[in-house]
């Protein structure tokens, strides 16, 4: 698959959802060319008897991840695989030279102690000794750690949950202007952020005409969000989070409670301190007060939607967010990474606009 970018892109895990996703936002990149598709059950077939929807030029057959012939095709690599196996292929393509982007979770926590904790089932049929790469690994939130994501080897791209929690809680962290304690998000998503591999519970019989929580004590991504918010805030942070699974295939929306510190500042006063520090960030639109984000404004596109509201009577602030999961959530916020790695607006080559409805 030979293109005319000046970066070439290796896609591990190619036919499932996020490395459908990674190859389909970069076919039309200016400067970013896939040259390399990866996969395990798919080794060895042609990609027009797998994703015969998603064309691609002569037609390129699905390799085995070997770590050798990846590094002879790509300066990159976008890894879309299952948590516990990344950990497995990334120190050998690093030590060959290839700039990583991770989509699971291998490398998201700083310690590889409190990821075996966190992922312990992974971690039982695994023997990590990564614990070096774990600490140097940037975690891949391009609004706030852009400068370290482009000088990076190794990209943790952020889950879905905690982009879309992070992006507005995170200024009010920083600005001190919020309560550590007492945090609340509510967050729905739609089935596609269950994966491609058939579960039970995303089966349209089991989904459809329903809504249901899941995960209430002790979801994966509650931990991943405080990691974040702890360091941006310089102390502890101790949040509830419950994910929902709602009947639609894309989309998120993640709903914040936290307490203010000065109940006298105004949901006006708070929509000025996200446009402040998302005003150069193009991937991020902060929307007037008064007007709440659905899921299908942000569908397609690697856009944040962000909203606030304060409720005087309680000192509450409510935060509302609404992502594409598979785009900003997944593989467009992948890609932002990549932008960054190759000396390019995080931006480029991304779709900014939904179609509506």
């Amino acid at each position: 698959m030979a293109g005319g970018g000046q970066g070439r892109v290796a896609v591990i895990g190619a036919s499932g959802y996020g490395g459908l996703q990674t190859i389909r936002l970069l076919q039309d990149h200016p400067s970013l060319t896939v040259t390399f598709l990866g996969g395990e059950r798919s080794a060895g077939r042609r990609w027009s008897s797998i994703c015969s929807f998603l064309p691609l030029p002569d037609d390129p057959v699905v390799q085995s991840a070997d770590a050798e012939r990846i590094a002879e095709a790509a300066d990159y690599a976008v890894l879309s695989l299952p948590n516990g196996l990344a950990c497995q292929l990334a120190p050998e393509l690093l030590q060959r030279g290839v700039r990583v982007v991770d989509l699971s979770a291998d490398f998201r926590y700083r310690s590889l102690e409190q990821w075996s904790q966190v992922y312990g089932q992974e971690a039982n049929r695994l023997s990590r000794d990564d614990s070096d790469l774990c600490r140097k690994a940037v975690y891949g939130l391009p609004e706030w750690h852009g400068p370290a994501i482009a000088e990076a080897r190794l990209v943790a791209a952020p889950g879905c949950f905690p982009t879309a929690s992070l992006l507005p809680l995170l200024p009010f962290l920083k600005q001190g202007l919020i309560d550590t304690d007492g945090i609340v998000i509510d967050a729905k998503t739609g089935t596609s952020g269950g994966g491609r591999v058939p579960k039970e519970t995303m089966l349209l019989a089991e989904a459809s005409e329903s809504i249901a929580p899941y995960g209430v004590i002790g979801h994966r991504h509650t931990s991943e969000i405080e990691q974040m918010a702890r360091e941006v805030a310089g102390q502890d942070v101790r949040l509830q989070f419950t994910a929902h699974l709602v009947p639609m295939v894309r989309g998120l929306l993640s709903t914040v409670y936290a307490r203010l510190r000065d109940p006298g500042l105004t949901a006006e006063d708070c929509t000025t301190v996200l446009d402040a520090v998302y005003r150069h960030h193009h991937c991020v639109s902060v929307l007037p007060v008064g007007t709440y984000p659905a899921t299908k404004w942000a569908r397609h596109t690697n856009r944040a939607l962000v909203s606030v509201q304060v409720d005087t009577r309680t000192g509450q602030m409510i935060l509302m967010s609404a992502i594409d999961n598979l785009i900003k959530g997944q593989a467009g916020q992948g890609v932002q990474c990549l932008n960054l790695m190759h000396g390019l607006p995080p931006e480029t080559g991304l779709p900014l606009q939904s179609f509506y409805p």
